[in-house]
């Protein structure tokens, strides 16, 4: 055995942690991603980076015994990548390329949403638990799904992508998908400023918000946890359409938890009580479901799960 890498590659940044050969971190730090030339300078910087750690600490090549890592977009069991857009990659496998870099290391590549995911499970909020799913709530809606260790991917790699589920609530708007009522058009934080600029528009109620410019869902959820009554409405919109779509995954699949991540749960309990309020209103046929709780990795689980995904076989 020896070290492991779990690396978490962004659109903008691209965060590396290096893990004992027990999954414990040892250190972590991150570097921007160069997606100039169509993306392909990405895997070189990663090969790079990891050298300058290896060499930094006297580690040899020998020494590295995995590299795992979270790609945005769907990605095949052989790594393939058949498009991401905020990579610039089409058609591209980054896991044959970084074997060109690191020919005797095993190397594996995930969803970074279910990447995350794994992170939670082995690591987080949801390693008390066989079976779990993690909600992102961020620009957009993601998610993954774990079931006895094991990501859930489906036949296309769509599995756990909750953001494009109905949400069972009348919306006229058509989603970035094309379709309408998606829960990413609810329970993202573009969804969220979008839900409250409406309520804003509609109603004449007071608002703290008002009389502000610029509008940002971190100032959306501040307001209501100051009570701010349209602020609320607006949360409880949002979110009971996220609470909508974990009923339905809970019919479908049963998890034993969800654990909401990404930017927006950093608004913490008016998240999730808003989300546990509409979830229970859905769930007939046993009275309570699944647990609902935050992520306790936070921004480090995409990063820890790259690197389980490489150590487990995720």
């Amino acid at each position: 055995m020896g070290m492991f890498f779990g690396v978490d590659i962004g659109g903008t940044e691209i965060k590396f942690g290096a893990f004992s050969e027990a999954g414990d971190l040892l250190e972590k730090w991150s570097a921007p991603t160069d997606i100039s030339d169509m993306g392909r300078k990405i895997i070189p910087d990663v090969a790079r980076h990891i050298r300058q750690y290896t060499v930094g600490k006297g580690v040899r090549e020998d020494g590295v015994a995995g590299i795992g890592m979270g790609i945005p977009g769907p990605v095949d069991k052989a790594g393939y990548v058949r498009t991401c857009v905020n990579l610039r990659w089409n058609g591209f496998n980054p896991v044959e390329e970084l074997k060109k870099e690191f020919p005797d290391v095993k190397i594996a590549a995930g969803n970074d949403a279910n990447t995350a995911a794994l992170g939670e499970y082995y690591r987080g909020a949801g390693k008390n638990y066989d079976s779990m799913m993690l909600i992102t709530l961020g620009t957009g809606v993601g998610g993954g799904i774990i079931m006895n260790g094991k990501v859930l991917l489906g036949a296309h790699g769509l599995a756990g992508e909750i953001g494009h589920v109905s949400a069972a609530v009348p919306e006229k708007e058509q989603c970035s998908c094309g379709n309408t009522g998606c829960i990413d058009q609810f329970a993202s934080a573009t969804g969220i400023v979008r839900i409250m600029k409406r309520l804003l528009k509609e109603r004449k109620q007071d608002s703290i918000l008002r009389k502000q410019e610029k509008i940002s869902a971190k100032d959306v959820c501040e307001a209501a946890c100051q009570g701010d009554a349209l602020a609320v409405r607006c949360i409880d919109i949002c979110m009971g359409a996220l609470g909508n779509g974990l009923a339905y995954f809970s019919h479908a699949f049963d998890p034993e938890v969800y654990v909401i991540g990404g930017g927006v749960s950093g608004a913490g309990e008016i998240i999730i009580s808003a989300v546990k309020k509409a979830y229970r209103e859905k769930m007939f046929l046993i009275q309570d479901g699944a647990d609902i709780c935050l992520s306790k990795l936070g921004n480090d689980a995409g990063m820890v799960g790259a690197c389980m995904l490489v150590m487990n076989g995720g």
